[in-house]
C-alpha cells in the first residue's frame, strides 16, 4: 500500500492515517465532521432496528460484537446519538441505552480480553477475527507498560483508540475483575459524552 510519499499505514473507521498524520491525529480529523457523519450512517439504520420488537436486544449484540472487535456492524459512535435523537432525548430511555451500549460493549471487550489471556499474542494475531497487526499491537502494549491499566478506561474513552487497550490488558494478565470495571467506566464516560452532545443539541 505505496503511493508516492504518502504512504497508508492503517484506515481507523472510515478515515486513513499515513505516517505523516499519526502523531496528530486530533489536529488533523474534524471530529465534528466525522461524527455527523457516523451519526447520519448510523440514523437509518437504528430506526428500522429500533422499530422492531427486538430492538433492545439487536443494539445489545452490536455492541457485543463492536466490543470484541468482530463486526462494525453499524459505527458505535454513531449508535447513541442516532438512539437518543430517534427517542427525543427521553431520560429514561437515555438511561436504558446507556446501560445497554455499557453491558453489551463491556461484554464484548470481556471476551477479547479473556480470548487474548487464554491464546497468547502469537496464536491471538495469526487468528482471522483478529484484525489488527503486530506493529500496532506493539504501539498499545508499549502504553499499557508506560501508564498501566489507567490507560484501559483513558482509551475507551477516546474516540479513536476504543477498546485498543483490550488485548494488552490480557495478555498483561490484568485481573478480570479490574478489567471489567475499567473497561466500564471508559465505556461509560464515552457513551455517556455522546448523549450529552446529542441532548444539548437537540435543546439549542
Amino acid at each position: 500500500m505505496v503511493a508516492g510519499e504518502n504512504r497508508v499505514v492503517r484506515h481507523e473507521k472510515g478515515f486513513t492515517v499515513t505516517p505523516e498524520t499519526v502523531a496528530v491525529v486530533p489536529l488533523q480529523v474534524d471530529v465534528v465532521e466525522y461524527l455527523s457523519a457516523r451519526l447520519e450512517e448510523a440514523l437509518p439504520v437504528l430506526r428500522d432496528i429500533l422499530s422492531s420488537d427486538f430492538g433492545l436486544a439487536i443494539v445489545l449484540g452490536v455492541f457485543v460484537l463492536e466490543g470484541a472487535m468482530l463486526l462494525y456492524f453499524v459505527p458505535s459512535e454513531g449508535i447513541i446519538p442516532a438512539a437518543v435523537f430517534l427517542t427525543d432525548g427521553s431520560p429514561l430511555d437515555v438511561f436504558v441505552l446507556l446501560t445497554v451500549a455499557v453491558v453489551g460493549a463491556t461484554a464484548g471487550q470481556f471476551a477479547l480480553f479473556t480470548a487474548s489471556k487464554r491464546l497468547g499474542r502469537e496464536r491471538l494475531l495469526e487468528s482471522r477475527w483478529v484484525r489488527i497487526s503486530d506493529e500496532r499491537l506493539g504501539r498499545f502494549d508499549q502504553w499499557f507498560e508506560n501508564w498501566g491499566p489507567i490507560v484501559v478506561p483513558v482509551s475507551n474513552s477516546l474516540l479513536f483508540t476504543r477498546g485498543m487497550l483490550t488485548i494488552p490488558a490480557g495478555l498483561a494478565e490484568l485481573g478480570d475483575r479490574k478489567f471489567l470495571l475499567l473497561s466500564a467506566i471508559g465505556t461509560l464516560s464515552f457513551e455517556s459524552l455522546l448523549a450529552g452532545a446529542t441532548l444539548f443539541l437537540l435543546s439549542v
